[in-house]
């Protein structure tokens, strides 16, 4: 008998992926941690081989590789195995596009942070092991810098989508500089200055995070004209530009330290100049479950943090003095909006 696509089992299947998704996952973050996809970027081997390479010894190592296959992300080929156009795309260190580090984040602390979502949901507390240091996480976490790296690479994966998209939304040949508060690195920083070269960046962040910025500004060639300022933006004022971008930084706080932040900003730029604002913000006619989930997955991570509304965005520039340009859906990972304010002239 041939089953049918609308059988019981066949319903009850789709309620066993829902139930078991995270095998997939979990297969993804593994490859990465193993070092899978950069053994098998250039080269093709067997199974023999990526186990002694890798020092693997589970018996079913095989059918790992095949259902890394089956899910695009191996090619193979007369028992021979090699990176699938996707992962060379998306998971070699190194990329300009590199998901990797997210990956590994997740691994490391999203996936236990959901394993408690029952407890989350009862209580209403966030579950991963950030969440207790509240606001001294990052500087907590920064203090290592191997640690700052692997956290760096989980904001770039995402933010970097984001750096090209505001490249392109923005009309920079009206302006000459801007300034990334709590711009990591400077991975966004570097490619807005790559796509336009008359502009002059900076970005905004703690301390510790200068020599990972070094670096970065150094591998992209922009060093000469992105720099770094180091402090606490709630107490040393933002430098001074054109333009003032906050990407993914206001959820991390309460309301009234958004509205502080926004004063600030509204103080640091000049006379004609943007607030750029770009975050997953809530439309309240948002019916995707991906963007719902990535909403609450904020709030497993840290207590203050919480997405804000489309119409919260606009009343955040109104309230420190900005006029609203426009406020418009993106095309990113985390399907940001944008939400951009003009200060008068």
């Amino acid at each position: 008998m041939t089953p049918t696509t609308d059988s019981a089992a066949a319903r009850a299947r789709r309620i066993v992926a829902l139930n078991t998704a995270y095998f997939q996952a979990k297969a993804l973050q593994s490859a990465v941690e193993l070092g899978l996809f950069e053994l098998l970027a250039d080269r093709s081997a067997d199974v023999g081989q990526i186990r002694a390479e890798l020092g693997v010894q589970h018996r079913l190592f095989k059918d790992f590789l095949d259902a890394l296959t089956g899910l695009g992300l191996l090619d193979e080929q007369d028992g021979r195995y090699q990176a699938a156009p996707l992962a060379r795309e998306f998971l070699l260190p190194g990329s300009p596009t590199y998901l990797g580090g997210t990956a590994r984040q997740h691994a490391r602390l999203h996936y236990h942070a959901w394993a408690q979502l029952t407890d989350a949901l009862r209580d209403g507390k966030a579950k991963s092991a950030v969440a207790a240091q509240g606001q001294l996480a990052y500087p907590t976490q920064y203090e290592d810098l191997d640690r700052a790296r692997q956290i760096m690479l989980h904001m770039d994966a995402h933010n970097g989508f984001t750096a090209d998209e505001l490249a392109r939304a923005i009309d920079w040949s009206q302006y000459t500089s801007f300034v990334d508060v709590g711009g990591g690195r400077g991975n966004v920083a570097s490619r807005i200055a790559a796509a336009h070269p008359h502009l002059r960046g900076a970005v905004f962040d703690l301390p510790a995070l200068r020599p990972l910025f070094d670096e970065l500004v150094a591998e992209a060639g922009t060093a000469d004209r992105v720099a770094f300022h180091g402090g606490d933006f709630f107490a040393t004022d933002l430098p001074e530009a054109d333009v003032v971008i906050f990407g993914h930084v206001l959820p991390d706080w309460p309301v009234a330290d958004r509205r502080e932040l926004l004063r600030r900003a509204h103080k640091a730029v000049r006379p004609g100049g943007l607030v750029v604002l770009y975050d997953a913000m809530i439309d309240p006619d948002e019916r995707d479950p991906e963007v719902l989930l990535q909403r609450i997955n904020h709030t497993m991570i840290r207590d203050e943090a919480g997405a804000y509304s489309l119409q919260q965005a606009r009343d955040y520039l109104v309230e420190a003095g900005f006029t609203v340009d426009r406020i418009a859906a993106s095309d990113t990972i985390t399907r940001d909006h944008f939400a951009i304010g003009v200060k008068s002239a």
